[in-house]
């Protein structure tokens, strides 16, 4: 454990010593090992929804010690009482997504399991640090979650295990979960987790704007944008049949407008951001400057009002025809009375249909302290959860990792899932890197300087370079 020690210590001097782009500032040479909040749910919308909650003993016990937020996430899991006959399972899922995942718990532990499971919800922000703090003081939790990104820095820094013992003791059929999502849990021919979905940005549209506006929908349901210059002028049309809104919800910093522009790179025809040995920077400035270049258009324009903080909120509020958005966001939506939207499948905005997506997967945190019979029982609710679970899992918007549920007649009879889950299958995911988190922490932070008009395209992505060469090495 003593290098996810040295991980940590050396993850606490890091935030500070990112430069901003623009200032021929450097990034540093040691993974950002858990200081980056995850990409798929940091902006998902705080409204109610209808998924019943769990009864999984969240937060319970010590509250003051625990410290829990409105939301019911905590700041201090290890404080959270719990139920020493049961498995315990640290969750990021605070945005639309959560009671979703409650609701597999509820099921689960009705069905009279070897050990039922007790859930504690942190907060998103906090989680991979205060997940690899607790493992480092053999505190951590018997189940956890990680984006599929964050694998390789969690495997090299001793967080996670190898399931392929737990799996098959537990009957997990890997033929259900394709040859991508296989690959992306694999390393050295050893798989550390399993997959529970593909979390994709998608386009949303209000149907009721759009009609204003004079936009038509396909047969159907989705919109027909023919590329970035064709969008443009629906974003026109929208912000003149929305004066008191906007046509374009998407904030001016963070991770929502990075994946556009993670989109937009490869469809440029962008090529990987490194080499697959990982030593290596092999991204394509000019690519990068021309997907930067047209999303900064949107904001110079007025078409993206200025100002957007939660635009997840700002859409779901009736105030924007079009918003780009994770699918996390589907079960708030269907959840709001009378809100007519739609949602597709990421635009072909250039030369191919490339999106941006991650994957949640279920993780066996390292603890020396835990048995066979616990790292088992673990292991099978993990089953239950990708399997069965997943039918639940699959009204929260995500699009389900099971090929078995994703292909089913329930899943693609919910609204707008057979429209916009071929996202999934255009995804350009995260390189397998033990640096991508310090990787994506500069992506994003040379990207905002571009959004706000702060640095010019071409030298935000000229230092954006120079730093990844410095962050990888």
């Amino acid at each position: 454990m003593k290098k996810l020690l040295i991980a940590l210590l050396c993850a606490g001097l890091m935030v500070s010593s990112f430069a901003g782009c623009g200032g021929g500032g450097g990034g540093s040479s040691a993974p950002a090992a858990d200081n980056n909040a995850p990409a798929a749910d940091n902006n998902a919308p705080a409204a109610d929804n209808n998924a019943p909650a769990a009864d999984a003993g969240d937060a319970a016990g010590d509250a003051d010690a625990a410290d829990v937020n409105d939301d019911g996430t905590v700041n201090n899991p290890e404080a959270v009482k719990v139920d020493e006959n049961k498995l315990v399972f640290w969750s990021l899922f605070s945005g639309g997504d959560g009671g979703f995942m409650d609701q597999i718990i509820a099921d689960y532990n009705a069905t009279s399991p070897t050990k039922q499971v007790q859930s504690i919800m942190l907060v998103w922000a906090d989680y991979y640090t205060k997940l690899s703090t607790a493992v480092a003081a053999n505190k951590g939790p018997d189940i956890g979650v990680s984006h599929q990104s964050r694998l390789a820095e969690l495997r090299q820094n001793g967080v996670i295990v190898p399931v392929d013992d737990a799996a098959a003791a537990a009957g997990v059929n890997w033929g259900n979960f394709g040859q991508v999502l296989q690959d992306g849990v694999t390393f050295e021919g050893e798989k550390y987790a399993v997959p529970l979905d593909v979390h994709a940005e998608i386009l949303y549209y209000n149907k009721d704007l759009l009609e204003k506006a004079g936009i038509p929908l396909e047969a159907d349901g989705s919109v027909k944008i023919a590329d970035f210059a064709d969008f443009k002028a629906m974003l026109a049309k929208a912000k003149d049949a929305n004066p008191d809104g906007t046509a374009f919800s998407l904030p001016m910093t963070g991770d929502d407008p990075w994946r556009m522009w993670w989109a937009n790179y490869f469809q440029v025809g962008g090529t990987p951001i490194l080499n697959d040995a990982g030593d290596q920077v092999t991204m394509d400035k000019a690519a990068a400057v021309k997907a930067a270049e047209d999303i900064y258009s949107l904001y110079q324009e007025g078409l993206i009002q200025a100002g957007i903080e939660d635009h997840q909120k700002y859409f779901q509020g009736g105030s924007a025809v079009f918003e780009l958005g994770g699918t996390w966001a589907i079960g708030v939506y269907e959840g709001t009375d009378g809100f007519n939207y739609g949602g597709m499948t990421y635009p072909k905005f250039y030369n191919n249909q490339s999106s941006y997506a991650d994957m949640h997967t279920f993780i066996l945190p390292f603890n020396k302290s835990r048995d066979e019979a616990d790292t088992n029982a673990s292991m099978e609710f993990i089953n239950y959860a990708t399997s069965t679970g997943e039918n639940v899992w699959a009204q929260s918007g995500q699009i389900v990792s099971n090929t078995e549920i994703l292909n089913s007649d329930t899943f693609n009879s919910l609204p707008n899932r057979a429209i916009y889950k071929a996202t999934a299958d255009n995804a350009v995911f995260a390189p397998l890197t033990p640096y991508y988190g310090a990787i994506k922490d500069i992506m994003i932070k040379c990207c905002d300087t571009i959004w706000s008009g702060q640095t010019d395209a071409t030298t935000a992505i000229d230092d954006m370079y120079s730093q990844i060469e410095t962050a990888i090495l």
